[in-house]
């Protein structure tokens, strides 16, 4: 038994495709399928159910690849620990960032953290939560910044900062006279939201929710950005939420259109994250300092009501 058959398992078991898992891992299909059966051999059952289309686990093959997790995983800390003895901050780092963050924070600390640690290959993918969750889980990215809290018990969360929301009223809209707005007084039907798969726009649900709990009126209209919102807001079509980054390079018009909440206001925790195998921990504690050295003169806020990024449940 080898880490690599292991690794081939479970990339099979990932993809439930013997040829897609091959590319994977950049060998050849042959190969691949090759060293699971010398496994599956010597362990003398099937992993597979090559029958199924997609093929899938046997009963025994689910508890192999459990297994395989952690030995895959602690196998990679041995690297890990070497790397740690050394000092040695550097190879390829898979960081996960969602949609709503990447445009305001990645700006802010990539060029400082590429100089700082020039021997770290930063490799940056725009991905939802749900899609940060499954590949932090699977090990195809190392850490992420999202949202948090997220209620997963495989995932460690670490704060970066506190983020208000932000109104942005129309002139025509019934709060725009208001010095700053309360929580009680938003109505989902007239307020504009993201798209689905956006944390962002639960988490603006929930904050409505919270305070009007009777109110099932769904949005009106939905759009992919924040720009397009903006440009929906001025256009007289309802108000709309912003995380207090994305209003600071508004222009002085539009932000005589932004109100704030009263205190404390509600904001939502914007985190580092990882997996709890903590893999690559130098270079996690690396960016951690360097965000935390550009965000703390941009964002300073910690008397805020958090606003869970999570999906409510309907009764």
């Amino acid at each position: 038994m080898t880490i690599t058959q292991l690794k081939y398992v479970l990339s099979v078991a990932e993809y439930q495709n013997f040829t897609v898992a091959a590319e994977h891992s950049f060998v050849t299909q042959p190969t691949l399928s090759m060293q699971i059966q010398k496994l599956e051999d010597e362990l003398d059952i099937k992993i597979f159910n090559r029958a199924k289309k997609p093929i899938e686990l046997t009963e025994i093959g689910k508890k192999i690849v459990e297994q395989a997790k952690v030995i895959v995983d602690e196998s990679n800390r041995v690297l890990d620990i070497v790397h740690q003895q050394k000092g040695f901050i550097g190879g390829e780092f898979k960081l996960g960032i969602i949609p709503t963050v990447m445009p305001t924070l990645l700006p802010m600390f990539l060029n400082n953290f590429t100089k700082k640690h020039p021997k770290v290959k930063l490799i940056i993918e725009e991905l939802t939560t749900e899609e940060i969750i499954r590949k932090l889980t699977d090990g195809h990215i190392d850490a992420a910044i999202a949202a948090t809290p997220l209620e997963n018990e495989a995932i460690k969360e670490r704060p970066l900062y506190y983020e208000p929301f932000v109104g942005l009223i129309p002139e025509n809209h019934r709060l725009f006279n208001e010095k700053v707005i309360n929580p009680d007084e938003l109505e989902m039907d007239d307020i504009l939201l993201l798209e689905d798969g956006h944390c962002f726009k639960e988490s603006v649900i929930n904050l409505c929710r919270t305070f009007k709990t009777d109110n099932k009126k769904s949005f009106q209209l939905a759009s992919g950005s924040f720009d397009t919102l903006i440009k929906l807001t001025k256009e007289g079509l309802g108000m709309t939420l912003l995380p207090y980054l994305h209003t600071l390079d508004l222009n002085d018009v539009d932000k005589s259109h932004l109100r704030e909440f009263t205190n404390p206001p509600p904001a939502r925790e914007v985190s580092l994250i990882y997996h709890k195998s903590q893999l690559k921990m130098q270079l996690i504690e690396a960016l951690k300092k360097t965000i935390d050295g550009v965000v703390r003169g941009a964002i300073s806020f910690s008397d805020v009501k958090i606003i869970s990024p999570l999906q409510k449940k309907q009764t």
